[in-house]
């Protein structure tokens, strides 16, 4: 039997929460690319990534999903489509709490328009137990405006559970089977 890799990305600004996803499912340490953040991103944390994350989960004895983290700040952006070859999907993050939370959407939906064209996209808000409008409702009716078609779920990326949540049903969307 063969061995099958799967590649997935995990995406969205700065603070949304994809360092700590991967962390939290990866079945390996994580690699980090974090630095010091100089600009105005230090008013949201005090670190950022500045080239990827990884991590890595076995699916069976044969079967693995790497995990891709891409920096949230756009001058960081050349990344993103070295990081997206050979991908499988898109994990979209977002930050319920940033000041203007479909802007973020719409930016990244665009960004990555090409890539999720040619595989799946699934979204994950954080931060709606500190501030839970927009809804999850709010954020499907968005997507529709944007004629894009995509599960979207409430997340803690702390919580193992919840980015497992969203890689199933990123890989279910791509193959019902899995």
């Amino acid at each position: 039997m063969a061995h099958t890799d799967h590649k997935i990305i995990f995406t969205g600004p700065v603070g949304a929460g994809k360092t700590t996803a991967i962390a939290s499912i990866s079945d390996i340490e994580p690699i980090r690319t974090d630095e010091h953040a100089s600009d105005m991103t230090q008013r949201r944390k005090s670190n950022t990534t500045v080239a990827m994350d990884y991590g890595m989960i076995r699916l069976g004895p044969k079967e693995k999903v790497h995990l891709y983290g891409t920096p949230g700040q756009e001058r960081f952006d050349f990344m993103w489509e070295i990081l997206t070859k050979g991908g499988i999907g898109l994990v979209l993050l977002l930050d319920n709490t940033r000041p203007a939370p479909f802007e973020d959407m719409k930016f990244y939906v665009n960004a990555f328009q090409e890539f999720i064209e040619s595989t799946r996209l699934v979204i994950g808000v954080t931060q709606m137990d500190t501030n839970a409008t927009p809804t999850i409702d709010d954020y499907v009716r968005q997507m529709k405006d944007l004629d894009i078609s995509a599960a979207v779920f409430e997340v803690d990326a702390r919580r193992r559970d919840d980015v497992s949540s969203l890689i199933q049903a990123l890989l279910l969307s791509i193959d019902p089977v899995i």
